[in-house]
């Protein structure tokens, strides 16, 4: 049986800015957190096509509440995005930031997202399905946070050949706008010998680094630096 949720918050009359009004702005955020955690469950055991009246009690409450904390659908995709946002930044962070070359950071970075893919392929269609407005925003959001992580080994690796490392803004951009071109080819692949994600990270990597000479199946000498 849906939840309810009679709380409607604190009476305006009292003030919006007194101890009862900042308890009720903490327990909205920890709410709205707890159901786009239960919407992104949904979507993962039931796909991205569903609809709010389906998304509503497959996370067992009320439309009404759904839209009283989101507003519409592409609200609701906006909250699960940035949930799956920042289980991913500790990871982006880490491997920008690692002691080693740009190379290897890069791998790194496009191991989190292939595996991201892999493990949840409904959830990353729902986060990156675009659209016009909120929706559309909500995408462009998902893709430049990513990029400013990826956009750091790119920097150093330009630096390093005496490049301009300005360039590395758009060399990001076009790395995650590749990298999401070929996730989605990947994902819509249902052959037999559909190549985990690992395999797919060290392709792209390659492709990525390399260019056009990157066309074999990567193997530990290939991914050597030459």
């Amino acid at each position: 049986m849906p939840e309810s949720d009679p709380d409607e918050g604190p009476d305006p009359a009292e003030g919006g800015t007194d101890g009862r009004s900042r308890r009720w702005d903490a327990h909205r955020a920890e709410r709205r957190r707890a159901l786009a955690r239960a919407a992104r469950r949904a979507v993962h055991h039931g796909g991205p096509d569903l609809s709010m009246d389906e998304l509503a009690v497959a996370m067992e409450t009320s439309k009404s509440i759904v839209y009283r904390y989101f507003a519409d659908k592409a609200g609701l995709q906006s909250a699960v995005g940035n949930l799956v946002l920042e289980e991913m930044a500790e990871a982006f962070d880490a491997a920008a930031h690692a002691d080693s070359d740009p190379r290897d950071r890069l791998r790194a970075m496009v191991g989190v997202y292939a595996t991201m893919i892999d493990k949840s392929p409904h959830v990353y269609r729902f986060i990156t399905r675009s659209g016009d407005g909120d929706e559309g925003a909500s995408l462009s959001r998902f893709q430049a946070t990513i990029s400013a992580s990826v956009e750091i080994p790119l920097r150093d690796r330009l630096a390093a050949s005496g490049s301009d490392p300005r360039l590395a803004a758009a060399w990001a951009a076009g790395v995650v706008g590749f990298v999401r071109g070929v996730g989605d080819l990947w994902l819509s692949d249902t052959s037999d010998d559909h190549p985990p994600a690992d395999t797919m990270a060290d392709l792209m990597t390659d492709w990525l680094w390399r260019g056009a000479g990157a066309f074999h199946t990567p193997t530990s000498s290939s991914r050597e630096h030459r």
